[in-house]
């Protein structure tokens, strides 16, 4: 449910999930007051479809509502529902209430069913015993289905959108059943399966009941190896600080003590048939501490190099290893240490004085169980163990207009780390973080206070682990309200009045950790229409080991015996844009812009003109674009069929922040799996199937170019048509000593920006606002404002 949090009341069809808590605030283990609980009495349902609506909009008998049966008409408006004008009156009936839409991701019971589904279908107890679980994930439906949902089943309700789409009114019953797909590595005999399962029956452990699912499909994929796990990484720690020659290599660089040494497990890679997929292969980096009893101690400022080890992770033994050469340990450095007992002594910073963010009305925002609306927007979260945060069915309400789609689908769906040293071990330092370890199940519990400050809605997000069991991560995705300075701003020089709006934006994002480093995501929602991707890259170096006397052109000395490689990070978004499209259409293009020079002439006597030019991508092969900031280069998914009040076609446009391009020569091994990496932009006609740039399974894969560069062989058209954006943006991080012991955030990404979307500016009718006694900033009749979005 979500609070009213001036009046305590609660909006309908919302999950009892609901945790928005100040940052000051402590959890005391007892109810929160403000939490009120809901029971489906038809009394209850009018009243909240009432306070949602502002009208008297479901008619529900107790009869009815014991049978789960609702009817309703599109006589009545529910908020912003007349998306299509021509509305056909839907006269059919809703026989099963529906708690997940389509797009939710899976419960902690839903993925328990899938789990023992697929176990029961094991052939044999061998193969039973031998399944491990990679991944599971809801097996996102057809577009056309959600839009069923959102038509039908979840409010609020717009039948016409579905019933015009489809030639006329229809009568429904109920959703189709949802379904998981699930990623299952055999360590038995080292296969990797994708199954497929239709959640049957699924019932909350509360209410008891059956539990059931069907196995739709199970495909066995050769030639792959899975994403790594974290139980994995533990057991091949473990596994190598066990062997005895790495105990005697050690020894010789002056460690005795096991418990001392870290071992990060790295993907291989693919640079050669050894290392083939046909064995589950790991290349660790190795560290070492220099106190016992100190876990927090900064280990990786002590890099372990000279040894070479390879580890086979099915059958978790070593199966190369070779000290190759004697390096000492760097002394320990004074200053690699950043926890706040050993940071410089111990001694912090005495004059910073208490900064608060409050909301003493409340939030601006409203999150109906993963549904979430803010002044004008409107989305659905999503997770996913590979990608983390995914945004869903992006809209703003136009006013008249009605709801008005901008995308189906935004996520990040791959990061590439290439490092620029050609000597051992760093030239293999290449990891693909998305789909060799998975950004989602990496993620953090968010703390109050310390990643996100004022009133905060958390999602929880739920997974399995490698065994089968469901793990929960609390608290992973955070969604808040912040100031962003100032919106727009005019004084008039002649009478001195000036007009000035504060902006807010409505930030959701989420943190992981990936050995070393930490990324944050984040996708931030103005007031004017704008959507903002943000990557914050934070964490700890990966160090390497000089010899006395050595110096090493391809990084930094950070301290004495300790060096950083240079190296890059690359992000990939997908954004399945829908710019004004209605449900079934496909009816986006994308056109490049540039700005170009007038050459001199009649027409440009004073050599001052210049003009934008716009280029339409005809087809896959020539959308692959990059980055041009001398040209002030951009893109716009327009829609073909819908203009403003100009006639020029309405459209959202990238804008690309600080960008680059691989570093590396066309022939680097890396650049095989990571092809995509060769253009900023590429863009594709929507196909279900394609999610991941590098193919599903980068981990080991010795096929040159698979995922994005083979499927735009295709060259379909993108004249007109549901199109999907890649953008891929990075940044070349050459380590400052500043960056040491752990690195200041760095942002980077880039903007989704309306371009003659809007009539005019949509941030117009922000209400202005002034300092209060208390010195916080209220909106001028911000009481009604508040009302009006609460």
């Amino acid at each position: 449910m979500t609070l009213d949090l001036r009046k305590g009341s609660v909006h309908p069809g919302e999950a009892d999930t609901t945790s928005m808590t100040r940052n000051n605030e402590t959890n005391t283990g007892e109810p929160n007051s403000n939490v009120t609980s809901i029971t489906h009495k038809p009394s209850l349902m009018r009243e909240a479809a009432s306070a949602l609506t502002g009208q008297e909009s479901w008619d529900i008998s107790e009869e009815q509502q014991d049978q789960s049966v609702a009817r309703f008409s599109l006589s009545h408006n529910f908020g912003s529902s007349s998306l299509v004008s021509g509305s056909v009156p839907y006269k059919g009936t809703l026989l099963r209430a529906h708690s997940s839409h389509p797009l939710d991701p899976l419960s902690p019971a839903e993925i328990a069913v899938a789990v023992a589904t697929v176990r029961a279908a094991g052939a044999t107890p061998e193969v039973r015993d031998g399944m491990r679980f990679i991944e599971i994930v809801l097996n996102e439906p057809e577009k056309h289905v959600v839009a069923l949902a959102d038509a039908y089943f979840f409010p609020p309700f717009q039948p016409s959108l579905y019933a015009e789409a489809k030639g006329g009114p229809v009568t429904l019953k109920q959703l189709p059943p949802r379904q998981a797909r699930l990623i299952v590595y055999n360590k038995n005999t080292n296969e990797t399966i994708v199954w497929l399962v239709e959640l049957t029956e699924v019932h909350a452990v509360a209410r008891g009941g059956h539990h059931r699912g069907r196995v739709l499909s199970s495909q066995c994929v050769p030639d792959v190896q899975p994403p790594m796990d974290a139980v994995e990484y533990a057991e091949c720690e473990a596994t190598v600080k066990a062997f005895a020659p790495f105990k005697e290599a050690m020894k010789k660089r002056g460690i005795d003590d096991m418990e001392l040494v870290m071992v990060d497990p790295w993907c291989v890679g693919y640079y050669g048939e050894e290392d083939s997929p046909k064995r589950r292969l790991a290349k660790p980096l190795i560290f070492c501490r220099t106190e016992s009893g100190c876990p927090m101690e900064n280990g990786y400022a002590r890099p372990v190099e000279g040894i070479h080890v390879v580890v086979d992770m099915q059958h978790m033994r070593i199966i190369e290893f070779e000290d190759r050469k004697l390096i000492p340990l760097p002394p320990p450095d004074p200053l690699r240490n950043y926890t706040a007992a050993n940071s410089r002594g111990g001694v912090d910073r005495t004059d910073l004085k208490p900064l608060q963010i409050i909301q003493p009305e409340g939030p601006s925002f409203r999150v109906k169980g993963y549904a979430v609306e803010w002044q004008k927007w409107s989305f659905r979260i999503g997770f996913t163990p590979r990608e983390g945060l995914v945004i869903h069915c992006v809209a703003y309400d136009d006013g008249s207009r009605g709801r008005r789609s901008v995308a189906h689908r935004l996520s990040f769906v791959e990061m590439v780390v290439p490092y620029g040293d050609p000597q051992e071990p760093h030239y293999r330092k290449n990891a693909f973080d998305a789909g060799e370890d998975g950004l989602g199940k990496n993620a953090h519990s968010l703390k109050r206070g310390c990643d996100c400050l004022g009133l905060i809605k958390y999602f929880d997000a739920h997974f399995t682990n490698f065994n089968g069991g469901v793990e929960t991560i609390e608290n992973c995705v955070c969604l808040h309200e912040e100031d962003f300075g100032i919106l727009w701003k005019h004084q008039d020089w002649r009478s001195g009045h000036a007009e000035v709006r504060r902006s807010r934006r409505l930030s959701a994002s989420f943190f992981c950790t990936v050995a070393n480093y930490e990324y944050g995501f984040f996708w931030h929602f103005y007031q004017d229409g704008k959507i903002e991707a943000e990557v914050k890259l934070t964490g700890i170096l990966s160090l390497g080991a000089l010899s006395p006397d050595e110096s090493r052109k391809y990084g930094t000395v950070i301290a004495p015996g300790l060096y950083a490689p240079i190296h890059q990070h690359f992000f990939v978004a997908r954004l399945n844009m829908a710019v004004d499209s209605k449900p079934g259409e496909s009816c986006n293009q994308v056109v490049e812009v540039d700005v170009k020079v007038e050459k001199p002439g009649p027409g440009n006597i004073h050599n001052n003109a210049f003009y934008a030019e716009s280029t339409l991508l005809e087809s896959e092969l020539k959308a692959m674009r990059d980055c041009n900031p001398l040209s002030a280069r951009h893109w716009i998914v327009r829609n073909t069929r819908s203009v403003n009040r100009t006639g020029q076609l309405t459209g959202y446009k990238l804008v690309p922040g600080s960008n680059c391009l691989p570093l590396a020569g066309q022939e680097a091994k890396f650049l095989r799996r990571a092809a995509f990496l060769k253009h900023n932009l590429w863009v594709t006609q929507y196909d279900k199937d394609e999610i991941f740039p590098a193919g599903e399974f980068p981990n080991q894969n010795p096929r040159v170019g698979e995922g994005l560069p083979t499927w735009v062989q295709k060259d379909r058209k993108l004249e007109e048509t549901d199109v999907v954006l890649w953008y891929i943006f990075g940044v070349t991080h050459i380590p400052r000593l500043e960056d040491w012991p752990v690195m200041p955030v760095e942002r980077i990404g880039f903007t989704l920006m309306p371009h003659g979307f809007f009539n005019c500016s949509p941030a117009v009718d922000v209400p202005p606002s002034y300092p209060s006694a208390d010195g916080t900033n209220k909106n001028c009749s911000s009481e009604c404002h508040l009302q009006s979005k609460l």
